[in-house]
């Protein structure tokens, strides 16, 4: 007799190994005294392989096909999932397997069963190898269940969008997000993503930063608790910065991790066989080596960071006039304490590596942590001098807090933070970026002008570029920052001249030569930079000359023509960051429920405030600064939330009348889908708010 079982018809959304997805099926009939294994043909290049196969296997004659005969000698069928890796010496790899108890079906045996498995991880057998020990682990997993449509999302996700041009921006949906939320970070980071995805993260941390900026009393206390702003900080950096991160520190930190040198400096550490001498040796080079590939890399420094850092240093030194360090303070306490030093104190949480590391190279990193914590902080103090818990830091301290440091580290901090806009003009002295001596064309103002080359000395800070005759006179021509519409070089063949580029503006380019390829470079970058914040960036360019009444390059007559090549993206590209803004409004939405009491609280307080005209409240621990602003934004937010509260609650409810467990949207095995049914079935009570 032959038993046969149509197995296989099709598997969905499987993962992708090393980029690819060859899958094939193997199913496996266990007997109650042998094993019988089929297999499917492979399926080239796809996540939904569609197979439809059917496998005949071998019954003995005696048996009959009642379900007590099959369930005693045909235990389970084992289904699993490969990918086909030719490419490799490793093998095929496992995907994901299913065991079908045959007992468990029941009267269905024989009639057939046709339902979808979610793919489980294999069993190790225990017996198979010695064993290990044991580990207890604690696991837990947040389940977003969201919306495939962004209809649902939109009145929430506009509310908050227009928190930056809310007035007093304590009054706005994001504000009010943070005050309502006790951990910062989960309101701080599906917040950033949405605004990310806007592309108006800077106006927004502006604006929360000129806050908390005003009501600061001392500089030195600036940023130093986890505000909202501050974890909105984090996060940015975070996303935004760890492209910068690596190039800066990853390849420093891989010569730590695989030199394995020690650093150890404190005598009470150190062990019999190291020498103190050579392990300050040994921790001044690694410091070193970080501080110059940092101060060395203002210009791949990401546009979004260096716009809110200008921010954040114009509204410092609109707070604190008579502080001159409150400049450096304000960066230096994000970019050096909250992004590069727990970089380097914990590698792993900024993927930096994957390896484990062991307690010399942890101490190793401690140190440098410190080191660079250290630097961050002198270079805002107004004295050289800063005293350290450990003396046996003072070294070290010496070593890199002398001037030449500090000025270097200062610069840094200085580019990082520049910008062109116009209202940074008149509250600070511009800021010398770079000046030296090139060779300039002539621009051909006169119509009948002689458009020669002459050199002159250039001066570019985060205001303008300038040129003069020479270093100290007067400048003959000044280029607003905001006026560069591209810096791109120039095709060799326009002036048969080595070493060229050109400045774009509105009326005619600059074409400039350097002295060398090196110079060329640090200038192209160094405009790139200060000019990357444009708002009327070209997008297209002449690569050539416009020479003869023509462009050389695309043999356009008119010299008002648009350009014939994309612009390099380079620095001016903004950050590409895969975000799905609907999971995120969800997750805004989810904290929102979590914290309705306080919500509520706050909205009476509004009303408390707005009745009586004076500073009344209900509770005395909520302080809104603008009644009638603030109630009409969480009467907006109540209302939205409990709106698509009670579209979840719909949803669900219709998805569990419709849907059926085994089929494609609820596979058996999806602990998932059990936990929402249970959730369902026990949950009787809606969400009941009085909305106004």
């Amino acid at each position: 007799m032959h038993l046969r079982y149509k197995k296989v018809v099709e598997c969905s959304d499987l993962q992708l190994v090393s980029g690819a997805c060859d899958p094939y099926v193997t199913v496996t009939a266990c007997f109650s005294n042998k094993q019988d294994t089929r297999k499917t043909r492979v399926r080239k290049r796809t996540v939904s392989p569609q197979y439809d196969d059917t496998f005949v296997y071998e019954v003995p004659s005696e048996w009959d096909c009642s379900r007590d005969a099959l369930s005693a000698n045909l235990a389970e069928l084992r289904v699993a999932v490969w990918h086909a890796n030719t490419t490799s010496m490793m093998g095929n790899v496992f995907m994901g397997e299913i065991k079908l108890r045959l007992s468990n079906f029941g009267d269905d045996l024989c009639k057939g069963h046709d339902s979808w498995y979610l793919l489980q991880p294999r069993e190790e057998s225990l017996t198979a190898r010695p064993t290990l020990g044991y580990l207890r682990l604690n696991i837990w997993y947040h389940a977003d269940h969201v919306f495939n449509t962004s209809q649902y999302y939109s009145p929430l996700r506009n509310l908050l969008l227009k928190s930056a041009s809310v007035n007093p921006i304590t009054s706005s949906a994001a504000y009010i997000l943070g005050e309502c939320v006790p951990n910062k970070i989960d309101a701080a980071a599906p917040l950033v993503r949405v605004y990310l995805h806007g592309h108006n993260i800077v106006p927004l941390i502006n604006r929360l930063a000129d806050k908390e900026i005003s009501k600061a009393t001392d500089p030195n206390t600036l940023f130093r608790g986890n505000s909202l702003v501050s974890k909105c900080m984090d996060e940015l950096m975070r996303i935004a910065g760890l492209h910068y991160l690596h190039d800066t520190l990853k390849p420093t930190l891989d010569e730590i991790i695989m030199e394995r040198k020690p650093c150890e400096i404190d005598p009470l550490k150190l062990r019999d066989i190291e020498n103190l001498d050579g392990n300050m040796a040994n921790l001044k080079s690694y410091v070193q080596k970080i501080l110059d590939a940092v101060v060395n890399s203002s210009l791949v420094c990401p546009n979004v960071m260096s716009q809110v850092f200008c921010g954040l240093k114009q509204a410092a030194i609109r707070r604190f006039p008579d502080s001159k360090e409150v400049r450096y303070l304000v960066v230096s306490g994000f970019i050096f304490l909250r992004f590069f030093a727990p970089a380097l104190m914990c590698p792993k949480q900024f993927e930096l590596t994957t390896e484990v590391l062991d307690s010399q190279t942890v101490r190793t990193l401690t140190l440098i942590s410190k080191t660079i914590q250290s630097i961050g902080n002198i270079v805002s103090a107004k004295s050289l001098h800063h005293p350290f818990k450990e003396s046996y830091m003072m070294e070290i301290h010496r070593t890199f807090m002398d001037t030449e440091h500090i000025e270097a580290v200062r610069n840094y901090l200085d580019v990082i933070s520049s910008a062109s806009r116009t209202h940074v003009k008149g509250i600070e002295t511009p800021i010398v970026l770079k000046e030296g001596v090139m060779v300039k064309r002539a621009q051909g103002r006169k119509r009948w002008g002689v458009k020669n080359f002459k050199k002159r000395f250039f001066c570019l800070t985060n205001e303008s570029l300038t040129y003069s005759k020479s270093k100290g006179q007067s400048p003959l021509c000044t280029i607003p920052i905001e006026n560069i519409r591209a810096v791109e070089r120039l095709e060799e063949d326009s002036f048969k001249m080595k070493n060229m580029f050109q400045i774009v503006q509105d009326q005619r380019p600059l074409y400039i030569q350097a002295g060398n390829c090196v110079e060329a470079n640090e200038w192209i970058k160094m405009l790139a930079k200060v000019s990357q914040t444009n708002k009327n960036r070209l997008r297209m360019y002449h690569p050539a000359a416009y020479l003869n009444v023509h462009w050389l390059c695309c043999k356009e007559k008119c010299e008002d023509s648009p350009g014939c090549t994309p612009v390099t993206g380079g620095l001016a590209a903004n950050i590409k960051v895969s975000i799905d803004v609907d999971r995120e409004i969800e997750r805004i939405h989810s904290l929102f429920v979590e914290n309705m009491e306080k919500l509520e609280r706050m909205l009476e307080a509004c009303e408390s405030q707005a009745v009586y005209m004076g500073d009344r409240r209900v509770r005395p621990d909520i302080n809104v600064e603008d009644p009638k602003s603030c109630f009409e934004t969480l009467n907006d937010i109540i209302s939205h939330v409990i709106r698509l509260e009670q579209e979840h609650k719909q949803h669900q409810k219709a998805l569990f009348q419709c849907t059926k467990y085994g089929s494609k949207q609820a596979p058996i095995g999806d602990d998932n889908y059990l936990m929402m049914r249970e959730a369902h079935h026990s949950n009787d009570s809606d969400l009941k708010l009085d909305v106004r």
